[in-house]
């Protein structure tokens, strides 16, 4: 609330041009229309935040008439600065400064003959100083409302960054688990009178399939629970390769590895970032893919770790997704500096390759090329 200040305005001009009126014996007495003119300036700053280009020339007004009628000089001067600092700091410059040359000009008509010239030079600097504090307020306060809006906006980022993670975590644990369960229930309905011992097998998977996507699950939701806390199980990386390649098998579908060049530890985020594409991509063909063989290749060069899926096709045309699975795994890729390129080979069949950096990117490169298939 603007009282407070204007109060204060008010008691300095009052007080303060009362006992300057003492030493101006040649200025007129204050009386009741000075001291009124002198209330009229705080009066008009109360606008100064809804109006301020009205209460700067308001003030100025008010203060050139209290000269015209020749009363004593004071901090009458208080009002019109006050104005004309919120005037700039609300970024009506032009309007402050026209003010303020008003109010020189004010001064020297009533000032009388003859013009002392220092007094006059000494009013410009006076009221150039105002405009120049005033600009500099200015200036620090957008600066200070920048960086809030820049600091709003990283932890917007920061916080839209962690929803897609979550997001993309969840998709690959689902996808892939809901998979193998859809394929084995699928599989023990089929040969649930024929087969009781293989009906038993495919509910086995189901029981473990299940089981292990809701591990994963909890694990990705305790992170919004306790933010920043470590995780309680490790995150699943390419150790967890021959798992992987037992679960798709459960689903039917044989998967080869081999592995080229000397492997090496990877970094937390490429080792979970390898391990997913690898998950999406065997999922893809299970969903997708009439091929019941899968062969995976991990090449370690140096500094890049390599990885290639090959399946033989054809795709079958059913469940046909919105490729969020291969947006998901450019976007693993790009966050950490390498790539993912996937599409059909030119044989048959379906290719996907990624190529991850083997050490800690320095910083992590937005995702591009979002494209869907």
């Amino acid at each position: 609330m603007p009282w407070p200040s204007t109060a204060a305005v008010a008691l300095v001009q009052l007080v303060g041009s009362g006992f300057a009126a003492h030493g101006q014996p040649d200025r007129a007495d204050l009386g009741t229309v000075g001291q009124l003119l002198l209330l009229a300036g705080p009066l008009l700053l109360l606008t100064r935040r809804a109006l301020p280009r009205f209460a700067a020339f308001g003030c100025v007004t008010v203060t050139v008439a209290y000269l015209a009628l020749d009363h004593p000089y004071g901090p009458v001067f208080l009002s019109p600065a006050v104005a004309a600092f919120h005037a700039v700091t609300a970024g009506h410059r032009r309007a402050a400064a026209v003010a303020m040359a008003l109010l020189w000009a004010g001064v020297l008509v009533t000032a009388g003959r003859p013009l002392d010239w220092g007094q006059a030079v000494a009013a410009a600097a006076w009221m150039v100083a105002v405009l120049a504090i005033s600009e500099t307020a200015r200036i620090r306060r957008a600066q200070r409302a920048a960086e809030r809006a820049e600091r709003a906006a990283a932890e917007r980022r920061r916080a839209d960054e962690e929803r897609l993670r979550i997001a993309r975590e969840l998709h690959d644990v689902l996808a892939h688990s809901i998979s193998v369960i859809n394929v084995q229930a699928g599989m023990g309905l089929a040969l649930l009178d024929s087969d009781p011992e293989q009906t038993r097998a495919a509910l086995t998977t189901i029981k473990s399939a299940s089981r292990e996507a809701l591990g994963e699950v909890r694990q990705v939701l305790d992170t919004l629970r306790a933010p920043g806390a470590a995780p309680r199980a490790p995150a699943p990386g390419l150790d967890r390769l021959p798992d992987l390649a037992e679960q798709a098998a459960h689903a039917g579908l044989r998967v080869e590895t081999s592995t080229e060049g000397t492997p090496a530890p990877l970094p937390p985020g490429a080792d979970l970032a390898a391990f997913r594409i690898v998950q999406e991509a065997l999922t893809n063909i299970v969903r997708h893919s009439g091929s019941r063989a899968a062969r995976v290749r991990l090449r370690y060069a140096p500094g890049l770790l390599d990885i290639r899926i090959d399946d033989d096709g054809p795709a079958t045309g059913s469940g046909a997704g919105t490729g969020n699975g291969l947006i998901g795994m450019r976007e693993r890729a790009a966050a950490l500096g390498g790539t993912v390129t996937a599409g059909p080979r030119p044989d048959g069949g379906f290719r996907v390759d990624a190529s991850l950096p083997r050490a800690a990117p320095d910083r992590a490169t937005p995702p591009e090329n979002r494209e869907t298939t």
